[in-house]
């Protein structure tokens, strides 16, 4: 990237950024196969594909894992995940 390019990228105020990478990553994700994964992240992958499918009471639900990023901001005292 050319540092003209750069330069105008930085020039836009902070949520025009923000508008800037989601539109980027939108851009990204309409080619996943494109993105490669190393063979760590297909081992971690695989691993908690087979742990979800062994235990999937283990699992939240993603409503349940976005609520609890959007109120405790990821933190490890979650109330919604602490058991009795």
């Amino acid at each position: 990237m050319s540092t003209h390019a750069k330069a105008d990228i930085f020039s836009l105020s902070v949520p025009e950024r923000i508008l800037l990478v989601e539109d980027i990553w939108d851009g990204i994700a309409e080619f996943p196969e494109e993105i490669s994964l190393s063979t760590a992240q297909k081992r971690e992958l695989d691993m908690r594909l087979e742990a979800c499918h062994q235990d999937p009471d283990a699992v939240s639900p993603w409503a349940e894992v976005r609520t609890c990023l959007n109120t405790c901001n990821g933190g490890v005292l979650c109330p919604l995940h602490l058991t009795p």
